[in-house]
């Protein structure tokens, strides 16, 4: 996953936006390509348009992005890196606006979520938009002192706006984990530094299937560190999940395990094994 220079990766969003900033940091030598929507990125690997995507997929303070875990398990795309992107989210406005002057605050849903007591305190209505740096530049073309967006810091220098709140986010541990999607599988080399095993699965219609599918990561001391229910076909029951554990298919742990849940599910499907980034830990011994 060396960064090469003339190589395209797609990311949701306008320049300026969160997921630019991350394709910025992890590949600073590839063509960072803007994509309106996540099913545009997700096109963009899979015709070759693109060779990855950075994704969000969960935030500390506003839990998951909507629509991945769906689009995951279909797209055919494969994960083969993670990234953890500290956030920290400005106010900003046209020149000559203030807090005064503002009463209304346009971002993406995420972003929304992530400062909802930040903007009771200010008293700003929230209006929903596509992305936060879409949400800036639309701030910038209205050239209306009474609307606001949240975005980055690099998005008000694109659009050339002020920042009249800074670091608004309710919590300092806001951070946002991407995933970075490939059409071919690239599996982190088992006993080669820590990893993250990504996959997804269907319980067999059987009492207590779910029980007895998870129980070989205990029996086996994996931890799982994510595990995701959602509906399928439109039925009111968790038919599908997600899951990561730490640790690669080929450790003893990891391979009982999985071969338990195998047995208790109707299909399991692993959509990437790549290095757990070292963010992981970091957090971890923070917290002791």
């Amino acid at each position: 996953m060396s960064p090469q220079s003339n190589k395209k990766i797609v990311y949701q969003g306008e320049p300026g936006a969160n997921s630019h900033i991350a394709c910025a940091e992890v590949f600073p030598d590839w063509e960072a390509v803007d994509k309106p929507s996540f099913e545009d990125a997700f096109v963009a690997v899979v015709d070759g348009s693109a060779e990855l995507a950075m994704i969000p997929i969960e935030n500390t303070i506003a839990g998951r992005v909507a629509d991945i875990h769906h689009l995951m398990p279909t797209s055919g795309l494969n994960i083969i890196g993670e990234f953890f992107l500290p956030l920290q989210h400005q106010l900003m406005a046209v020149k000559g606006a203030t807090l005064e002057t503002v009463k209304v605050a346009y971002s993406h849903p995420m972003a929304l979520g992530q400062c909802r007591e930040s903007l009771k305190r200010l008293g700003l209505i929230p209006h929903i938009a596509a992305d936060t740096a879409g949400a800036a530049r639309r701030i910038a073309e209205a050239n209306d002192p009474t609307k606001a967006a949240i975005a980055s810091t690099l998005a008000a220098e694109i659009y050339g706006l002020d920042i009249i709140a800074a670091n608004i986010a309710d919590a300092d541990h806001n951070t946002t984990r991407f995933i970075i999607l490939s059409r071919e599988p690239d599996w982190a080399p088992a006993g080669n530094g820590p990893c993250v095993t990504t996959f997804v699965f269907k319980v067999r219609n059987v009492p207590a299937a779910l029980y007895k599918a998870m129980g070989g990561f205990a029996t086996n001391s994996v931890n799982m560190t994510k595990l995701e229910s959602y509906q399928l076909e439109g039925e009111f029951v968790a038919t599908q999940f997600y899951a990561d554990v730490e640790g690669h298919p080929d450790d003893a742990n990891v391979r009982l395990a999985l071969e338990e849940l195998a047995f208790f599910s109707a299909e399991v499907k692993i959509l990437g094994v790549y290095p757990a980034h070292p963010f992981r830990f970091a957090e971890r011994k923070k917290r002791g």
